[in-house]
């Protein structure tokens, strides 16, 4: 299985980038704005993710743990034999946060290709969240 983990310092309370990563349903639009057009429900606990280039991901909520700013979700589709993804929050002083985006999946060459991709999306989702200004609601 391959692991692909970035980390990013963001210059906001953690408080309030939780609120925005923990939204199941509407946090990619919040994080991703531009890079994602549509995010909905399906069935319970599986959302369908709308790309800006008309690319549809379906993902399906595993935990979310609010105590400890993580939440987990899988990519499903063809695509993929198996795949974890996580965020977690962690304070860093009062109005910084780090947050921590891992990808667990299957098959390993996937990886690369999640490399490019989460290092493309981490600075639109750092721009986003940080203050002064909340990430935005839909």
């Amino acid at each position: 299985m391959g692991t692909v983990s970035r980390e990013i310092a963001i210059d906001a309370a953690p408080e309030k980038v939780w609120d925005a990563i923990s939204d199941f349903v509407n946090g990619p639009l919040r994080m991703g704005p531009g890079v994602f057009t549509g995010s909905r429900l399906v069935e319970p606990g599986v959302r369908e993710l709308t790309f800006a280039d008309g690319t549809v991901a379906r993902e399906r909520l595993i935990s979310r743990d609010e105590q400890a700013r993580r939440m987990v979700w899988g990519w499903i589709g063809d695509e993929v034999e198996h795949d974890n993804t996580s965020m977690q929050v962690f304070a860093d002083g009062t109005e910084r946060s780090r947050l921590v985006w891992t990808h667990d999946t299957l098959p390993d060459e996937l990886t690369g290709w999640l490399s490019t991709a989460m290092d493309q999306l981490l600075p639109v989702f750092q721009k986003a969240l940080r203050s002064p200004g909340e990430a935005q609601r839909p």
